[in-house]
């Protein structure tokens, strides 16, 4: 009972993040190799149980989609899911400890660009336009990295909209968190038709998922930025450290 609760408490916080800035992995995918799960396993795991929670906070946030730098919401999602369906392969021919080393350096890059992605952001903006093409490259790449990790995938799409597009990260709740779902949702076809999902982790963990998912979109919409900046630093960074020492400690 209490390893359920722990799924369950994980998937809440796990999908309130999604909702806020995203980075929901960094609550889910440590509690479930606490379970005991291998790490791809886990990261599979997760991926499905973040899937319906990231589906309701996508929902709490409809009225406020638009388009990216002229490309359609339907043109951005196609393109993430053909990127969740490449990116999901590539996990489940990963072997478990090939993913225990490459996890870290993930995590440190998603961390990286929640820290200095605004900052790049400006910069480049003052120097450069950047067409729809390049944005579409991005995209399918978001689509690939959601797919195998996903860990960070929002803030890492927050940031790149801000490089690419100029769009301001309150604005990108909604369609972030409706590439974040569409990744999931392909991925999640993936990892349950190879027998890379723990159910018994990951129906606690989608019924917290759910809820935090819907609360935080709910919550999303009155907190300040900095707050929700803040706190993703702290998740983000700790969670960060710690998969460094687990790996190479």
């Amino acid at each position: 009972m209490e390893l359920l609760f722990l799924a369950f408490a994980a998937g809440m916080v796990g999908g309130a993040m999604n909702a806020l800035a995203g980075g929901g992995t960094f609550a889910t995918l440590p509690a479930l190799i606490a379970l005991g799960l291998p790490s791809n396993v886990a990261n599979a795991t997760s991926n499905v149980a973040l899937l319906p929670g990231a589906g309701a906070s996508a929902l709490a946030y409809r009225d406020e989609l638009a388009p990216i730098s002229g490309l359609s919401v339907k043109t951005l999602a196609i393109i993430t899911f053909a990127g969740g369906l490449i990116g999901s392969v590539l996990l489940a021919v990963t072997p478990s400890r090939a993913f225990d080393l490459i996890i870290p350096w993930l995590l440190l890059f998603a961390f990286a660009v929640m820290c200095f992605g605004k900052s790049a952001s400006d910069w480049l903006h003052a120097r450069v336009t950047i067409g729809r093409r390049t944005l579409i490259a991005a995209q399918s790449m978001l689509g690939i990295y959601g797919g195998y990790f996903g860990g960070g995938v929002g803030l890492i799409t927050t940031a790149v909209y801000g490089l690419l597009a100029g769009a301001h990260p309150r604005s990108l709740f909604a369609i972030r968190t409706l590439m974040l779902a569409t990744a999931n949702l392909a991925a999640a076809f993936v990892f349950i038709a190879t027998g890379l999902v723990k159910w018994w982790a990951c129906l606690p963990m989608l019924a917290g998922g759910i809820i935090g998912g819907w609360l935080g979109a709910r919550v999303g919409k009155t907190l300040p930025h900095w707050l929700v900046r803040a706190w993703t630093l702290l998740v983000t960074g700790a969670t960060t450290l710690v998969f460094f020492v687990r790996a190479y400690g």
